[in-house]
């Protein structure tokens, strides 16, 4: 009985063992963060950049190099990182924002879904809850990831349109109101990281 015991906890660790080198996990964290915020307004169309921000992406990759999953995503940009050319613009962004009770505007993934083009390249469709101004909402993002063997780091790019309402973000005015931004955005991003 005991050389049975034995013998199942002996197969069990192997197989642990070839699941554990067949799939690993390797977390990378954002060396490079390139965000733009773009709207328009009755004026003209407008632009905002962050380069400052943090970002973290664990993939799940297999025995051939090759990422299979992804098990982590999140990222973190704190409003007033966000500038444009105009400082009273600014500060009327940072005040339809709510930048002092919610200074973040944030996304968690929660799920998923990897598909390799080759040659290092790959598209991602991901899904999770983004948070801005206090408001959390379930939302997607897709993207394209680009391996690079040479310094093993990894660069993910995409957009994101919204809407401001979509976050009880009222559109900001200017100079009493002659200046009205208009209530659709998008958010483009290039983040590069390294593990």
């Amino acid at each position: 009985m005991k050389k049975n015991s034995y013998k199942t906890a002996l197969f069990l660790t192997v197989n642990l063992f070839l699941c554990l080198t067949a799939f690993t996990q390797t977390v990378y964290h954002s060396q490079v963060f390139d965000i733009k915020l773009n709207g328009t307004s009755n004026l003209h169309d407008w632009e905002m950049k962050s380069a400052k921000g943090t970002s973290e992406v664990a993939f799940v990759v297999d025995a051939k190099g090759t990422i299979t999953s992804l098990s982590r995503l999140s990222f973190t940009l704190p409003v007033k990182n966000l500038k444009s050319k105009s400082k009273a613009m600014d500060k009327n962004t940072y005040k339809a924002l709510n930048e002092e009770s919610n200074p973040n505007i944030s996304f968690a993934g929660t799920g998923a879904t990897i598909v390799s083009k080759g040659n290092n390249n790959y598209v991602f469709n991901c899904t999770g809850k983004m948070s801005i101004a206090g408001t959390t909402k379930q939302t997607e993002l897709v993207a394209t990831g680009k391996y690079n063997p040479a310094d093993k780091s990894f660069t993910i790019t995409g957009i994101k349109k919204m809407k401001m309402t979509d976050y009880n973000v009222k559109p900001p005015k200017a100079l009493l109101g002659s200046i009205k931004t208009g209530n659709d955005i998008s958010i483009s991003y290039n983040i590069k990281f390294i593990s």
